[in-house]
């Protein structure tokens, strides 16, 4: 009880904690879900493509005609290896992602960070293609950055 006098509480009853209700947490916007979504399937896709471009390059040595010439030249045996490696890496980053956690997210810019860089050395075997994938590397690196955990929880 309270004394009316004092404004404390008596010592034969004890004080009630208050309790509050969360406040409701906001809905990320469907975007932003997306915009994860996005980044996770297309890294998922372009490792995909890497591993198979490695392999090519593997399996046969003139898979691959470099068109004019280029200032940078690569043993195509070599190249394929590394192709193999990267798009392992690339795929694995890209399922990493599905978990929604920050240390996925900051794995996945730079993967596709070094994706990117790792194309623009392939434009002379494919040059399309190989600006194609420095494209999408570009929109998951946005993806990835632009959206906060929230939105990637919710996945």
């Amino acid at each position: 009880m309270t004394d009316q006098i004092s404004g404390q509480s008596s010592p034969s009853s004890p004080e009630r904690p208050t309790v509050t209700a969360p406040a409701p947490r906001s809905r990320p916007k469907p975007l932003a879900v997306g915009g994860i979504a996005f980044a996770t399937w297309v890294m998922i896709m372009i490792g995909a493509y890497h591993v198979i471009l490695g392999l090519a390059a593997i399996i046969d040595d003139d898979f691959y005609v470099l068109g004019r010439d280029y200032v940078y030249e690569f043993d195509i045996t070599a190249w394929g290896w590394f192709q193999l490696i990267s798009g392992a890496v690339v795929l694995a980053a890209g399922i990493a992602l599905i978990t929604g956690k920050m240390w996925a997210r900051v794995v996945g810019i730079v993967v596709a960070l070094l994706s990117a860089v790792e194309n623009f050395f392939f434009i002379p075997y494919y040059p399309v293609w190989s600006v194609m994938i420095i494209a999408l590397d570009v929109l998951v690196i946005w993806a990835l950055v632009t959206y906060g955990p929230r939105e990637a929880e919710n996945l």
